[in-house]
């Protein structure tokens, strides 16, 4: 059996277990596909996990160390600069719980009794507004630096930043919906590696809505209690795949 995959899982894990919290994952899996989305959480049959981006991880850790060198002494990044942002790195005593994988900024959502959670990557402060904006970083590598959300599997990146103001405004924070993502971008075609990888680092403002959190929470709650497995998405390529393979005979 795989160190990184095991089905089903213990059922403290489940929906109705004592682990078991709504995360920002969880709740764009929903959205992906409500079907994938029971197995995983009501029955604990998870989709199988994708490589672990170690090269994302190194570059999210060495941004944080980064951001909090300006943050400690109370001065904008050179990149807030470079963009005319007016906002600082702002220290707050929850940051490092925030920013802590299954943990994060959670709440508890009354109507339906979730606790909802997701770990953010920065928190930054307008001074002249009093709100607090959320930060996400991002990096990939392409022979072109990405420099605005364009494409339709980014929509993810946007609902993932509208979850987080939502979790923020939750714990009485006010909250701008004017996010930004740092968004890095390898450069693979250049002439020498030279024991390096430079990067195309831009700045890229989203103006997020909220709006649909509360709708979509209790739609999954109506999913989690129905005890029926919903239909498949028309675009799930992991459906698909066990649609086939019940068709074979093995």
């Amino acid at each position: 059996m795989s160190d990184y995959y095991s089905i089903p899982r213990k059922k403290d894990w489940n929906y109705g277990g004592k682990r078991w919290r709504l995360s920002r994952s969880k709740i764009d899996l929903f959205q992906e596909c409500p079907r994938c989305f029971y197995l995983d959480n009501k029955l604990g049959l998870k989709r199988p996990p994708g490589y672990p981006f170690s090269l994302n991880s190194a570059v999210d850790s060495l941004l944080k160390s980064e951001f909090d060198v300006h943050r400690a002494k109370g001065k904008q990044h050179p990149l807030q600069k470079k963009y005319k942002i007016n906002a600082i790195p702002i220290p707050h005593e929850s940051l490092d719980i925030w920013r802590e994988n299954f943990k994060g900024v959670e709440c508890t959502h009354e109507p339906t009794g979730f606790v909802v959670s997701g770990a953010i990557d920065d928190l930054w402060f307008d001074p002249k507004t009093k709100e607090y904006i959320v930060v996400d970083y991002k990096a990939t590598a392409k022979t072109e630096a990405v420099t605005e959300l364009d494409k339709d599997w980014q929509d993810g990146y946007k609902r993932q930043m509208e979850v987080y103001q939502w979790l923020l405004r939750q714990n009485g924070l006010k909250t701008s919906n004017k996010g930004y993502f740092v968004y890095c971008t390898g450069r693979p075609d250049e002439k020498a590696f030279d024991g390096k990888l430079e990067f195309d680092v831009h700045l890229i403002e989203y103006v997020g809505s909220d709006g649909w959190v509360e709708g979509t929470l209790k739609d999954i709650k109506k999913c989690l209690k129905s005890g029926k497995i919903p239909k498949a998405d028309k675009d799930c390529d992991y459906c698909l795949y066990r649609t086939e393979i019940g068709k074979l005979e093995i």
